[in-house]
């Protein structure tokens, strides 16, 4: 181990930053990761992009990587050999448009529940893996199949082969692909199941993708398809993906916000005063809490990532340690914070005894602070290794588990209000474990070297990189959160009615949010591909998904308004206030729907600054003087306040509509060649 080490070949693609492997003497071995070239490549396996990797994680990783050389001379020596098997995925050996070195997966980690700043969604930055390689192979067959370039997975027999579809048959399934180019012998040559001429170069029908389906021959075929152009696609093959990219993340960011819904669900039942209470607990929590740490943890991203690639993959597990104890000293001055909120709330807000009740709701709060933290860091441990299934399982048992635990503590035991912060921090502490014997017994211990006294070294890197993350998500926090403690100035039953209104907001945008998720994955895939026609069609077809997800919602709102408030409460002021309001609160979906659809074809372009500064400008410049002047100003209360965010969220869809339909979606692929030589 002390003889040779792994330097980075760092290249730069759509967001993720994805390494590659080459062996090095350990002299000189900064030099070697900062100037070895990149490979200059136009595909989804290889590295095109707008992101490079970090210098800060750089140099946290080469410093990590020079400690355990001195200190933990066997644990190197046994991750290195368990690295070799992985090199096989490197970019060294991939064709010119091979899909697997930049190809993206979907992020199952958010930053919060309504970001506005689409940069401080980036899916998570890792180095590809195996399981990234099939996944992109997969993708070059679904393509080449669609565009008759290879035959299809089943095998088909002689008399399939005779049956042809016509009529309806035809017109509705058979126009979904795309139609081939060529002459009768060409196309007798995919029909026809006997042997002739072409059979050698396109495959034997009778089996699995013309029994050509081997890593090598579907690299050859791409390459030849994607050079000559002969690559499309349609709506309908678009459509598929967008929505088999998209229902797992849904079901993801649905049962992750049902952590913070529930509360609000079973307390509001008691009466308006604990819903509001439980809205200004949450509130505080968030932006003097949570959000510092989900900003901090962001830093994990990179350093995750480029730990798994360093040739030690027990650095994962180090940088792990290093966020967890320096989320835990964090955690300090925040307990000092939510011991004193009766005081700090009471400040803030005119209704004392929904200040007291809060500030209670705070002090539970602080057991389960740690837990939080931990899951926070561990979420990224397991996606940098590629374990997206991880987070959803541990929320599929704990989600449920919230809700039984709500209604055990506040209903059946009769612990009331206090019952709900009560389950709350037994679900903080048991999500952490939960992920822990997923890792112990389902993967992802070959990342843990056990706990080292380096992880108490080495925290300035890490630091720096994170204090941008907590900036971003603070005021991501922040645009949402000052209307609900805004509305507690007006009374009780506004606090209580912003309450419903928010919460409601906030589960309508689950949908559309993972599907700008999904959209912004494909379209960087396609692009890094070279394919921007097919990365146009995809996002045409994402601002549809978009329109039909916003009315839908809209018209669901609307049509409800009478009996969505009684799922939240049972107060008469405050069900026949939020029916008032609704409407204007579903006004604004197809706004939010179109506004986050945007937003996610942004960041497939690599332009997501283009919407951090629309989002920034709409939310802060426009809608927050317009929601506390017509709020306040002109005594409109509720409708005021919400007048802002509507407003604005038709101003980012509009401006960044407009962006996405002036780009040349050639130059975004010349772009991305242009920064990955650079690279």
């Amino acid at each position: 181990c002390s003889n040779t080490s792994y330097s980075f070949q760092y290249h730069q693609i759509y967001q993720p930053t994805f390494l590659t492997w080459s062996t090095q003497r350990p002299s000189n071995r900064l030099n070697n990761a900062m100037s070895r070239p990149a490979t200059l490549s136009t595909s989804l396996r290889s590295a095109n992009g707008f992101l490079s990797s970090s210098p800060l994680a750089q140099e946290s990783i080469l410093r990590d990587l020079a400690d355990a050389e001195g200190e933990e001379e066997e644990e190197c020596h046994r991750t290195n050999n368990t690295a070799d098997g992985d090199q096989d995925f490197g970019l060294s050996h991939e064709q010119h448009y091979s899909m697997a070195g930049s190809y993206r997966r979907t992020s199952y980690v958010a930053s919060g529940p309504r970001p506005l700043f689409p940069s401080a969604q980036a899916p998570e930055s890792r180095r590809a893996n195996g399981q990234d390689r099939e996944a992109a192979l997969a993708e070059e067959r679904s393509l080449l199949r669609d565009n008759h370039l290879i035959h299809p997975k089943h095998p088909r027999t002689t008399s399939t082969l005779s049956k042809k579809p016509s009529g309806l048959l035809k017109k509705t399934f058979v126009t979904g692909f795309v139609p081939r180019k060529g002459g009768a012998d060409e196309e007798s040559a995919v029909e026809d199941g006997g042997p002739n001429e072409n059979t050698s170069l396109l495959g034997n029908p009778a089996e699995p993708y013309g029994g050509i389906d081997t890593p090598e021959n579907i690299d050859k075929r791409w390459e030849e398809a994607v050079a000559s152009g002969k690559i499309k696609t349609t709506w309908q093959r678009e459509a598929i993906v967008l929505a088999r990219y998209s229902r797992s993340l849904i079901l993801t960011f649905l049962l992750q916000y049902s952590l913070t819904v529930t509360s609000v669900f079973t307390v509001g039942h008691i009466g308006k005063l604990e819903l509001g209470a439980v809205s200004l607990a949450s509130m505080t929590a968030n932006i003097t809490g949570y959000s510092v740490y989900q900003g901090l943890a962001t830093s994990l991203d990179t350093l995750c990532a480029q730990a798994y690639g360093s040739g030690n993959k027990t650095l994962v597990g180090l940088q792990l340690q290093r966020m967890v104890y320096f989320l835990w000293a964090i955690t300090i001055p925040i307990a000092i914070v939510w011991a004193a909120g009766p005081s700090i709330i009471g400040a803030i807000v005119p209704e004392k005894a929904t200040a007291e009740l809060a500030g209670q709701y705070l002090r539970v709060l602080i057991i389960g602070a740690p837990g939080y933290a931990a899951f926070e860091a561990g979420k990224r441990f397991v996606q940098a290794q590629g374990m997206f299934s991880a987070t959803l399982i541990v929320l599929l048992i704990c989600a449920p588990l919230n809700v039984f635990l709500h209604w055990l503590f506040v209903w059946r035991l009769g612990f009331g209000f206090i019952g709900a912060p009560i389950a709350v921090v037994i679900i903080e502490n048991l999500m952490p474990l939960s992920l822990f014997l997923y890792v112990r017994f389902f993967g992802g211990m070959e990342c843990w070297g056990g706990f080292s006294k380096l992880a108490l070294r080495n925290w300035m890197p890490m630091i720096r990189l994170a204090l941008p993350g907590l900036v971003m998500i603070l005021a991501e926090y922040l645009a949402f959160e000052i209307l609900t403690l805004s509305a507690s100035w007006i009374s009780p039953t506004h606090l209580a009615t912003q309450s419903v209104l928010s919460t409601i907001s906030t589960i309508t945008y689950q949908i559309p949010f993972p599907i700008s998720i999904a959209a912004s994955t494909r379209i960087a895939n396609l692009i890094g591909a070279t394919l921007s026609d097919a990365a146009k069609v995809n996002a045409k077809v994402s601002l549809y998904a978009a329109l039909f997800v916003g009315i839908f919602n809209m018209i669901l709102l609307s049509s409800t308004r009478e009996y969505i408030p009684r799922l939240f409460t049972n107060d008469a002021d405050v069900i026949e206030l939020t029916a008032k309001t609704l409407p204007l609160n579903a006004a604004f979906q197809l706004f939010d729907s179109l506004a986050a659809l945007c937003n996610g074809i942004l960041r497939g372009l690599g332009r997501q600054e283009i919407g951090g500064y629309v989002n920034l400008f709409a939310y802060y410049v426009i809608a927050m003087p317009i929601s506390f002047g017509t709020g306040f100003g002109l005594h409109w209360d509720l409708y005021g306040l919400w007048a802002g965010p509507a407003l604005a969220l038709g101003i980012v869809a509009a401006v960044e509509g407009w962006f996405i339909y002036q780009t040349s979606w050639e130059k975004a692929v010349e772009e991305a060649q242009e920064r990955n030589a650079l690279s």
